[in-house]
């Protein structure tokens, strides 16, 4: 099974950032991306980071490379793409806070198992998770880089960039262990499961 990786935007979209600019979207995510491929890597995982230019690649485009890896591995791939979330449009600080796992309104059983799976290790970190109702972990919404890809696929969003004590704890040393663990761990408990 192929670990497919994908992180938020690029150095060019306007508006990812924290109000202060100390967190950039586009290169912390960039950042978790590399620590989640490395760390699934060393467990012996097959990665692929679906995009390594640092400028915004369209979701048309992400969704293409996504939809051609898992044609050419007989269907043998999954999807995480790693976001921040944002309440505003970045010029002001929020109130809005917390941890999400995303799936589309299409979402297949797969993708609802990984989305499952990424909350279980949230909940297992011990940080705060948003959720849609109280009997799920995951949020259902109409997405592209999980509405128009062909395998399981999730978007996480990982707290927000205009709260200023979630971009202060993404910032840390243990923000970025705990936020790059939870996909380590999400993603491998999905694998262990057995579902393709």
């Amino acid at each position: 099974m192929k670990v497919l990786i994908d992180n938020g935007h690029g150095e060019n979209t306007p508006g990812k950032c924290s109000p202060d600019k100390q967190l950039m979207e586009w290169a912390y995510t960039r950042e978790i991306a590399d620590m989640v491929a490395m760390g699934l890597r060393r467990l012996g995982v097959d990665v692929d980071r679906i995009v390594r230019e640092n400028i915004d690649v369209s979701l048309s485009e992400r969704c293409r490379r996504a939809n051609e890896i898992y044609k050419e591995t007989g269907k043998k791939a999954i999807l995480v793409s790693i976001h921040c979330n944002a309440a505003g449009s970045g010029a002001a600080w929020m109130g809005a806070k917390g941890w999400s796992v995303f799936v589309s309104n299409n979402a297949s059983e797969n993708s609802k198992r990984l989305a499952t799976c990424l909350g279980n290790a949230a909940s297992s970190q011990g940080v705060a998770i948003r959720r849609q109702t109280p009997n799920l972990m995951y949020w259902a919404q109409n997405l592209a880089m999980c509405r128009d890809t062909n395998c399981p696929a999730v978007l996480t969003e990982n707290f927000f960039q205009d709260n200023k004590e979630d971009v202060e704890y993404l910032l840390s040393s243990v923000g970025k262990k705990t936020v790059a663990q939870i996909h380590i761990d999400g993603i491998m408990e999905y694998l262990k499961s057995g579902t393709s």
